[in-house]
């Protein structure tokens, strides 16, 4: 089964490079990407053009930068937390590797906090990683198992 993966990220390299990086390790679930925290509000609460969710479903997987434009990625987190009976897997995907940065996060419900490589070519390592645990391994609460979560029947 593939799940959506939504990344939510305002720079457009570090978008093709993790797209890119995700193909590389042999991720086929399909990727949305919100270029900034008010474009990711709006993808989740289906609302706008997104309230297609045939086109766009909601994810399984959110891949969260911190600093956005608009709204910034630790008030995106809070609001997905805050949304009842849709439990989703969240990976802050940062340049910041600031201890309050990552404190606030996993106060706020983060499931894992990932520093963004230097080096291009260290993100297929990173890519590894988010499939290897959070697309293979990880298995997700029962309530969202059903509903197109990682981890579900593959």
């Amino acid at each position: 089964m593939k799940n959506t993966i939504l990344q939510v990220e305002d720079d457009p390299n570090d978008v093709f490079l993790l797209q890119y990086a995700l193909i590389k390790v042999g991720v086929n679930d399909p990727v949305q990407v919100a270029g900034d925290g008010q474009e990711a509000l709006d993808y989740l609460a289906g609302v706008g053009k997104f309230a297609d969710r045939k086109a766009y479903p909601l994810p399984g997987l959110v891949l969260l930068d911190l600093k956005l434009p608009y709204v910034m990625g630790l008030e995106v987190l809070k609001w997905i937390r805050q949304q009842p009976g849709t439990p989703r897997i969240v990976i802050i995907l940062s340049a910041s590797g600031q201890k309050t940065d990552i404190a606030a996060a996993y106060h706020l419900g983060a499931n894992g906090f990932l520093v963004k490589p230097a080096e291009a070519g260290k993100f297929q390592d990173m890519a590894k990683a988010i499939k290897d645990y959070w697309l293979t391994q990880n298995i997700p609460p029962a309530e969202v198992a059903g509903a197109g979560a990682p981890g579900g029947s593959r």
